[in-house]
């Protein structure tokens, strides 16, 4: 029983060779010659559960990406490419078919073919190589009264300067500076803990951990508006979201540029995030005493395929209060609180870092230590205090409203918004509330739009044309007509697609041939044998 399986060693080979183990089959077929071929994409996962190989490589990328944007010299200007004659086009086609849809609304008449046809005008525009949206939502936002906090400190307003680059420093010999910042910010305690549990469980405020998990994404964006304000320009950051001991989040994050250390600890103090929802405190159904859908009637013109109806109190009948109205009775309230602040704790870090230096190259893989591990995943599977803490956690998450389309409104009598039937509290299946993430739904790394300038595929592309520079291969991948082959996904179950375990054996045996071949080519590069290149650092060509 000692023995390994065969199909574990298979696995862990091809994670040694860099491998995807969750390949993803396309079929390539060529629109000239009537040929295809089925290649295996990378399924580009993040995380080490789910594939070591491709998290290792994104890890690689971003770290790439924060190194590049975080010390610049000069304004990462990017120029708008011109419409082609197409986009033109498209964009004529779309204002006569965006006219026609406001004239059948006007005489009452069927708007649904109009509707997808400006749909698909809009999906040939995306694909024809424009960003962003023709028209953009309308839905007006619930405005609220701006006033601070009175329990919060104002905040220094200056006049913002139309740069992303921090302040130049000048030593007495002569040399110039533009150091940068790196600064760790964390949520405050909810009691006392050791070696990641709490000393008292008991006391220990679950109710309030996980909610400021839940919104703790919300609160990062306040931050950044803040120190904006406070800096006087566009400050760019590469930031990043991982967990502490106590399995709270907390924030890692770069920026461009300095500020006093005093400026930074008053923009913390300052910044918190209201949540403005209906209240969630009180339960008014539970156990078997849930919220019935019931139908509502069609009405004719509408669309027959969607739901339309409304959970109703199952004792009296009475109509539950949709998302809009509850939120609507909380705007009427003057006297209204929000239904959780979120702020900072007191811990604070700072650092400043120069371009080039051992501390910047230390901050950077700092910044992406945890990011290919779930925040839940970085608990001692042997730890039972830990995942006694954890589980607690999760239950406290359970019930908790992580959006407004959470089904754990139910539980309050309050409709989610876009009610549909099957919804029971306690059964969300939002990201938040899965015990990988135990209350954090958002992104773990957070780039400012002007940090490098680039796109994660345009870094990666940057590191595939240095990878064939050095090497001495010419980049023809954009010759030829792009639009010749037509990719299709391969279902599992295909008469033509080998099983799983045989892709991974095919992948494991390209990448041993890819690896000679590099090899060779570097051989070549450096005017050497091949064979004295046989192993490099001790690991044989296919571990290369």
């Amino acid at each position: 029983m000692r023995m390994p399986l065969a199909r574990e060693v298979a696995k862990a080979v091809a994670i040694e060779n860099g491998v995807c183990i969750r390949s993803i089959p396309m079929r390539v077929i060529d629109t000239e010659t009537g040929k295809s071929q089925t290649v295996y994409l990378p399924c580009n996962a993040t995380l080490e559960s789910r594939c070591p190989a491709c998290a290792k490589r994104n890890r690689h990328l971003r770290m790439a990406q924060c190194r590049e944007g975080w010390h610049l010299e000069s304004e990462p200007v990017a120029e708008t490419d011109e419409p082609d004659n197409y986009q033109r086009y498209l964009l004529e086609l779309r204002a006569d078919f965006q006219v026609m849809r406001e004239d059948a609304e006007r005489a009452g008449q069927p708007t649904e073919d109009l509707d997808l046809g400006l749909a698909e005008l809009d999906a040939e525009i995306r694909a024809a190589g424009t960003r962003g949206q023709v028209v953009r939502a309308t839905a007006g936002k619930r405005k609220r009264s701006t006033r601070r906090r009175q329990d919060a400190p104002d905040l220094p307003r200056r006049k913002m300067a139309n740069t992303t680059l921090g302040r130049v420093y000048t030593s007495p010999d002569g040399k110039r500076y533009r150091p940068s910042m790196f600064i760790t910010l964390t949520l405050p305690s909810y009691g006392r803990v050791r070696d990641g549990a709490p000393v008292d469980p008991a006391s220990y405020d679950y109710s309030r951990a996980a909610r400021d998990a839940l919104h703790f994404s919300k609160l990062v964006d306040r931050f950044v508006q803040n120190l904006r304000r406070v800096a006087g320009y566009d400050v760019q950051y590469f930031a990043s979201v991982e967990p502490q001991k106590r399995l709270a989040p907390h924030l890692h994050m770069a920026i461009r540029g300095t500020l006093t250390r005093a400026d930074i600890r008053a923009v913390v103090a300052a910044t918190y995030h209201q949540v403005w929802w209906p209240s969630c405190d009180v339960v008014r159904f539970d156990g078997d005493n849930l919220p019935v859908w019931v139908e509502r009637p069609q009405q004719s013109g509408g669309d027959q395929d969607k739901q339309t109806g409304d959970y109703v109190d199952p004792v009296s009948g009475e109509v539950l209060p949709t998302w809009e109205e509850a939120l609507d009775r909380l705007g009427d309230d003057e006297d209204a609180e929000p239904l959780h602040v979120v702020r900072f704790g007191s811990q604070i870090d700072v650092q400043g870092v120069l371009a080039g230096t051992r501390d910047a190259d230390q901050c950077i893989r700092y910044l992406s230590k945890y990011l290919t591990k779930s925040i839940g995943g970085t608990i001692e599977s042997e730890d039972r205090r830990r995942r006694d803490h954890a589980a607690r956690l999760v239950e406290a998450l359970r019930y908790e409203p992580c959006s407004p389309m959470c089904p754990n409104w139910l539980r309050y009598g309050v409709q989610p918004k876009n009610a549909r039937a099957g919804m029971s509290p306690g059964r969300c299946k939002g990201r938040a509330h899965k015990p990988e993430h135990l209350g954090y739904g958002g992104r773990r790394v957070l780039v400012s739009r002007k940090w490098s300038n680039k796109t994660l595929a345009e870094h990666g592309q940057d590191r595939r044309a240095w990878v064939l520079q050095v090497l001495g291969i010419a980049d023809d991948r954009n010759r030829g007509d792009a639009h010749r082959y037509v990719w299709r996904r391969v279902p599992e179950g295909d008469p033509g697609l080998p099983p799983l375990d045989v892709r991974l054996l095919h992948l494991v045996a390209q990448r041993q041939r890819w690896r000679r071949h590099l090899v060779e080519l570097q051989a070549r590069a450096e005017g050497r044998p091949a064979d004295t290149l046989s192993a490099i650092d001790g690991r044989p060509c296919g571990q290369l």
